[in-house]
């Protein structure tokens, strides 16, 4: 089928992705005055993982180079409103951890202390403080929680909106329902990319293709260990009188997480039992468990209607935690995936990231844990906080 989109003959770097990644990519490197950048998604801008987040943004990891990461983040985040210049609907009511076992307590104790080292001011605390804070939540078996208080939610789509309309500003050319079909490595260098649209010379690709990674990283001969693994979400109807600070609240034990949308709860958990595969139709089978969690520890949110939700994708990598790099050869391949949960809320800092990678510049924080050589021998790099 022939596209309808124009694709421009030569640009500096492609990038392979339009969600939070890619455009933040987009908008850092235009920035910084780079000529003729190109960004290539497959749908509609933010059509993948990052429309189907459930928007929470924060700091509270276990490792050091992702609590920087949720630092410059959050901060730009603030800033969203001016630099690009778009409405976020930020809210900073905080995350809750709720923890029910004495291993998962000491390793919070652990991250807490990491966390106040680099600045932020999470802490532990009591089960009668979580239930203060989070008044729907059954503290019975309960021994801890931790709390970070600047951490919160926005709105992804906003999020690519306004870096995809500020990228587009500085020059930057976004072309959405333009897939990409094949690379073209010669030599060990990257020439060109192809599109159903046309072909686009470059000596430079950056991928932050998401669930989509394995794919692209495989036209280039690049293997990114990335699987797509289906989450679910559910909302709730407006509901009377939920506190208007309620936090980002985890069951750390089970996964069940609960946040305010609108007048009403956004919900949901992972299914133990999911397998990888590009399966977004919703389904019933994970029901039995988030009402078993929801009973167990937040029961009257049983009572509240459930008005909608979706099916998204986890970009999952083998220890839950991204690859950032770029690879020897084929040169000038550059990539960003594998978040396995927490990409859209890394989506600022990770685009800042990429741009000092690609400028050959030394980023704000050192990724090179993150590289994909790690799964080659390098050791690998697990992140416990995340559900």
């Amino acid at each position: 089928m022939t596209s309808s989109v124009a694709v421009p003959d030569h640009a500096d770097v492609v990038i392979v992705g339009g969600g939070v990644m890619g455009v933040s990519a987009a908008f850092h490197l235009a920035e910084a005055g780079v000529r003729d950048v190109v960004l290539l998604e497959q749908g509609s801008l933010g059509s993948g993982s990052t429309s189907k987040a459930a928007g929470g943004v924060r700091a509270n990891f276990s490792d050091a180079v992702n609590i920087a990461l949720g630092q410059r983040s959050l901060r730009a985040f603030e800033e969203f409103g001016t630099r690009p210049g778009q409405e976020i609907d930020l809210r900073r009511p905080g995350y809750l951890f709720l923890l029910s076992t004495e291993e998962d307590v000491a390793a919070f104790r652990a991250s807490v202390a990491l966390q106040n080292e680099m600045g932020v001011p999470s802490r532990m605390i009591s089960v009668e403080e979580a239930v203060a804070l989070s008044p729907l939540v059954r503290p019975d078996g309960l021994l801890a929680a931790a709390f970070s208080p600047t951490d919160g939610h926005c709105t992804p789509e906003s999020v690519v909106l306004g870096y995809a309309s500020g990228a587009r500003r500085l020059g930057a050319r976004i072309l959405p329902n333009c897939a990409v079909t094949g690379i073209d490595v010669t030599d060990g260098a990257i020439t060109a990319v192809h599109t159903a649209a046309g072909t686009v010379s470059t000596a430079a690709v950056l991928s932050t293709a998401g669930p989509w990674s394995w794919t692209i990283g495989a036209m280039a001969g690049v293997d990114l260990p990335v699987q797509p693994l289906r989450r679910q979400i559910l909302v709730t109807g407006d509901v009377p009188d939920l506190p208007p600070d309620l936090p980002m609240t985890i069951d750390f034990s089970t996964g069940f997480y609960f946040h305010t949308e609108g007048h009403g709860l956004l919900m949901g958990m992972a299914d133990p039992r999911e397998t990888p595969g590009f399966k977004l139709d919703r389904t019933d089978d994970w029901l039995p468990m988030l009402t078993d969690a929801m009973e167990s520890r937040a029961p009257k949110i049983l009572e509240m209607p459930i008005a909608t939700g979706w099916a998204g994708l986890y970009e999952v990598t083998p220890d839950h935690n991204a690859i950032i790099g770029e690879t020897a050869t084929p040169s000038r391949f550059l990539y960003a995936t594998g978040f396995s949960g927490h990409g859209f809320l890394m989506g600022p800092a990770i685009g800042e990231v990429l741009r000092d990678l690609y400028l050959r510049r030394q980023p704000f924080v050192d990724v090179s844990g993150f590289s994909v050589e790690r799964f080659s021998g390098a050791g690998l790099r697990p992140e416990a906080n995340i559900v």
